[in-house]
């Protein structure tokens, strides 16, 4: 099969290849668990977008972002960081480079939770400077798994957490080797006010760099995981694709009124 992996093509190639959009996995390095690849949200984001590109027609795979904003993780080994200001100029970059490069049409799959603030930045001050740029992004593909899964597909917190059941499952059906499950850990918390965010650092939730129940975790539901996030990116560029990336409310006038 061909690859569509920006890192793996000749310039040639690159022309070759139509290509009409991008995909960008942004991750992280950090501790997941002693269970689980310190890249994980790296490893997750960037194998799914492998995956959406094959089943799409001129989508680039750029190389993604190994290192985001992590500091809340940085009390365990062995988490890189960096600053919030870094991580957002790092994304603005990329995307402006994509966008000298011809290509307008961008998604971003998020990996990690620290870099969901610097990509709405970062795609926010695109669209003051390009506002040609069609930015869409998935930013948190764990909650999105678990709203699309049949209900009670997990068994403990929604299969929520950091190392958790959901993460640990996609993790065992997509990478094994890279696992330890053996070393799995179950601290779910249990003061967090509901409907309410905490801005914790991560030591305050747990002492083994994970929370929720990665014992539950199995790599059938990882694959389940797999499936419908898959389908949701993918219908979702193929409606894009089907309207120009036009999504302009119907029937609306070019300039406001008021």
């Amino acid at each position: 099969m061909a690859t569509h992996e920006l890192l793996k093509l000749t310039a040639h190639q690159v022309l070759q290849g139509e290509y009409n959009k991008a995909i960008l996995a942004i991750g992280s390095c950090e501790a997941h668990g002693p269970h689980l690849a310190e890249g994980t949200d790296t490893l997750v984001s960037y194998m799914l977008s492998c995956r959406i590109a094959e089943r799409l027609k001129g989508m680039l795979v750029l190389p993604p972002v190994t290192v985001g904003y992590s500091a809340h993780y940085d009390s365990f080994p062995f988490t890189l960081t960096l600053g919030y200001d870094t991580i957002t100029q790092v994304i603005y970059d990329i995307i402006q480079s994509v966008l000298r490069n011809g290509i307008t049409r961008i998604f971003l799959f998020n990996g990690h939770d620290g870099n969901i603030a610097p990509i709405e930045i970062a795609s926010r001050r695109i669209k003051e400077k390009y506002p040609e740029a069609r930015i869409a992004t998935l930013p948190q593909w764990w909650v999105t798994a678990g709203d699309l899964l049949p209900e009670n597909t997990f068994e403990v917190w929604d299969g929520l957490g950091h190392a958790g059941e959901g993460e640990s499952s996609i993790a065992y059906h997509l990478y094994p080797q890279w696992c330890q499950p053996e070393l799995a850990t179950n601290i779910v918390p249990d003061r967090l006010p509901k409907h309410i965010e905490i801005k914790w650092d991560f030591s305050e939730l747990t002492n083994m760099a994970a929370t929720g129940d990665a014992t539950k975790a199995t790599p059938e539901k990882g694959a389940m995981m797999e499936k419908v996030l898959l389908d949701c990116v993918v219908q979702a560029i193929e409606e894009l694709d089907a309207c120009d990336w036009n999504y302009k409310t119907t029937g609306i006038e070019e300039k406001s009124e008021l």
